[in-house]
């Protein structure tokens, strides 16, 4: 593997690899590696099994010291791959209160932020080409 980042890269079973291409590819693509679970009422609606988090988004802790708490996302933080969230806080030695950081894989998303339009049209795309292929197959039967 080259030394810059390669978009032409496929894969490698070499866990080195697959680090660096994680830890050197750029924010658009960092931006993918930001994806959470959708539950399984939003699987539903938009035939879509995850999606990049985003602030605004409520989420549900699946894991952790946190397990089962919801909460909106605050900020994300493309460089370490890293999600925070409201109201989920530690207190340092000294009394002062710091954010805690999630990965994307601990948690689950239970409502989205449709501000951005196209997001909502990326949603809307799926679900619409999943209903015809839903629609297609009950009519060959």
């Amino acid at each position: 593997m080259k030394q810059e980042f390669s978009t032409q890269w496929t894969g490698s079973v070499q866990p080195r690899k697959q680090r660096k291409y994680r830890i050197n590819a750029p924010l658009h693509i960092k931006h993918k590696f930001l994806s959470a679970n959708l539950s399984k009422p939003l699987r539903e609606k938009y035939g879509k099994r995850n999606l990049p988090l985003r602030k605004g988004d409520e989420v549900l802790v699946m894991r952790g010291a946190f397990k089962k708490k919801k909460a909106k996302v605050v900020s994300v933080d493309l460089k370490n791959t890293r999600v925070a969230l409201e109201s989920m806080q530690r207190t340092k030695k000294d009394g002062s209160k710091v954010n805690v950081f999630f990965h994307p894989s601990v948690l689950q998303i239970q409502e989205l932020n449709l501000d951005d339009k196209q997001r909502v049209a990326a949603l809307n795309r799926k679900s619409s080409s999943q209903e015809s292929k839903s629609a297609e197959s009950k009519e060959k039967k």
